[in-house]
């Protein structure tokens, strides 16, 4: 009997420190990603005019990064408030924590070097080493071009300087072990051609992070055979719950009714010069898809992403847009 309790505190110890040495392990030998890449990005005229585009409509860097008026239809940005971080995505809409976009602008991020900007974004791990939770969608960054990402950072160089200090992000547990796993070396990719129409929609639409929003989830993961299907819920701001668009081609539930004249008319009814966001009333209809920025892609470009979506596998999901909370 002796032996058997004996046998059984060792193996309870063992187990002890085995989870001990694992916390340790994720807490300072992750994330392992590499150190920063020694990089000056020469800042020319082209680069500053597509990382302008991709970050304001594409994307769209910052729309997190900036202050969203959800007083209005779809949260269109506040004026003066480009980069300055400072968004919460807390517990209340269903974050395992309190996280926080930090400030982009040149007082924010001015004296961090090419290299640690690129391993942010690409990588999610910051200036000092520490993990990015993936509201920041960098596991989706890290497969775009290099020289896409170049011009964003040139881009985000040239953004007026804002002085706004932000809280550090405060994972929950056991969130606060699990996101050092979650960053990951990127792999970066080349763009396509934009006459090779369905890779080159793939490409913009995974620069976009479409799947992260389209896609419902459970515990924070994806759940296999819904992907763009729809469903996603959000709390409003401004009251109600919100949920994503089935973007599949089935043709009851999703977009294999629409034409591409639609799906493109469709956004860029939000970047008409007539276009004035609606004043929204607490707990009415209201949606965190940004509109008024998606709505200034380029017409080829929401295209190529209309050739895309009618190749990816139908899923029947009829989505209630909105409900009061």
């Amino acid at each position: 009997m002796k032996k058997t309790i004996k046998i059984i505190k060792w193996t309870f110890l063992t187990i002890i420190l085995g989870i001990i040495g694992m916390l340790l392990f994720v807490s300072f030998v992750l994330p392992n990603v590499g150190e920063p890449e020694y990089l000056k990005i020469d800042r020319t005229k082209e680069r500053l005019e597509r990382g302008k585009y991709l970050a304001n409509s594409v994307s769209v860097c910052m729309d997190c990064h900036s202050t969203r008026d959800w007083s209005k239809f779809s949260g269109p940005l506040t004026p003066g408030t480009l980069g300055k971080g400072g968004e919460i995505f807390n517990q209340k809409f269903g974050f395992p924590g309190e996280f926080y976009s930090r400030n982009i602008t040149p007082s924010g991020i001015g004296d961090w070097t090419d290299g640690e900007v690129l391993r942010a974004i690409s990588s999610g791990v910051n200036k000092n080493g520490k993990s990015l939770f993936p509201v920041m969608q960098y596991v989706h960054f890290g497969k775009m071009d290099r020289e896409d990402l170049y011009s964003i950072i040139v881009y985000l160089r040239t953004l007026d300087p804002i002085v706004n200090s932000v809280p550090d992000s405060k994972p929950d547990f056991p969130m606060n072990f699990i996101i050092n796993t979650i960053p990951q070396k990127a792999e970066f990719s080349h763009k396509p051609s934009e006459k090779d129409v369905v890779n080159y929609g793939a490409y913009l639409f995974n620069a976009a992070s479409c799947t992260e929003c389209h896609t419902q989830q459970e515990k924070g993961a994806k759940i296999e055979g819904m992907e763009l299907a729809g469903g996603f819920q959000f709390i409003m701001p401004s009251g109600g719950i919100a949920r994503s668009a089935n973007i599949t081609p089935d043709k009851e539930t999703g977009i294999g009714k629409w034409t591409e004249q639609m799906f493109v008319d469709r956004f860029k009814s939000f970047a008409d010069s007539t276009y004035v966001p609606t004043k929204i009333v607490n707990g009415n209809f209201n949606t965190v898809m940004p509109w008024t920025m998606y709505g200034t892609m380029k017409e080829d470009d929401l295209k190529a992403i209309y050739a895309y979506l009618k190749k990816v596998k139908p899923i029947k999901n009829s989505v209630i847009k909105f409900s009061e909370q």
